[in-house]
């Protein structure tokens, strides 16, 4: 069962959690702030309740797992969110990544591969607080071509290789965050669009991240 209380234990948690992230090297204030007001506790069973916000992943349904808080953090940092930028999220899982970058203010798509998960957040009460999320269940490596094209895309998974499919979605000028590589690690890199279509690379830290799969598990 899911707890959906938010107590003054949990809030100081937090901002105990956002200050271990600030020593840690997160500097942008929009993902710090936005990581001390969504409840971590509420995407996680409440047999976690004194856990919830140290800085490491839990498991949730289907081998998948909610990520690190650092994890999340690094990330949205490197996107560099704007307000209303529009966001493709390739792995919801939990849907914390989505409801972070939702409290910044970002227009949100996120797909799910797994119809498990993908049906506990259509029940999930906090995603109601968020109408700038629209979830979909889908292969991510289709994307969503409907809403292209996205300013930014994320992909939550360790992806074998960059998804064309994902780059032609995305605006020129658009960025890509993504952990990349079949191994046990991953190198966490941003791709940027030019305007031929060619993508400039940054390569930052090494991460560990479950698989991004193709086709949908029902």
């Amino acid at each position: 069962m899911r707890t959906f209380e938010d107590t003054y234990r949990h809030k100081g948690l937090r901002k105990k959690l956002v200050d271990l992230l600030q020593s840690k090297g997160i500097t942008d204030e929009r993902v710090l702030t936005a990581i001390n007001t969504v409840p971590r506790h509420f995407f996680l069973d409440s047999a976690f309740d004194k856990v919830a916000y140290e800085d490491r992943a839990f498991p949730i349904a289907q081998q998948q797992t909610i990520s690190q808080p650092y994890t999340v953090a690094y990330q949205s940092q490197l996107l560099d969110i704007n307000p209303f930028d529009k966001v493709l999220e390739i792995g919801t899982g939990s849907a914390y990544q989505a409801c972070v970058l939702g409290e910044m203010k970002a227009q949100v798509f996120t797909i799910e591969r797994q119809k498990m998960l993908f049906d506990l957040n259509k029940q999930f009460a906090l995603l109601k607080k968020y109408p700038n999320i629209k979830c979909f269940f889908g292969d991510g490596f289709e994307g969503l071509p409907t809403y292209a094209p996205f300013d930014k895309v994320i992909i939550t998974a360790a992806a074998p290789f960059v998804p064309q499919k994902l780059v032609d979605q995305m605006k020129v000028g658009g960025r890509m965050v993504i952990p990349l590589g079949e191994g046990a690690v991953q190198k966490m890199k941003r791709l940027t669009k030019l305007a031929d279509g060619s993508l400039h690379e940054e390569v930052f830290d090494n991460f560990s991240f479950v698989p991004m799969l193709e086709g949908k598990n029902n």
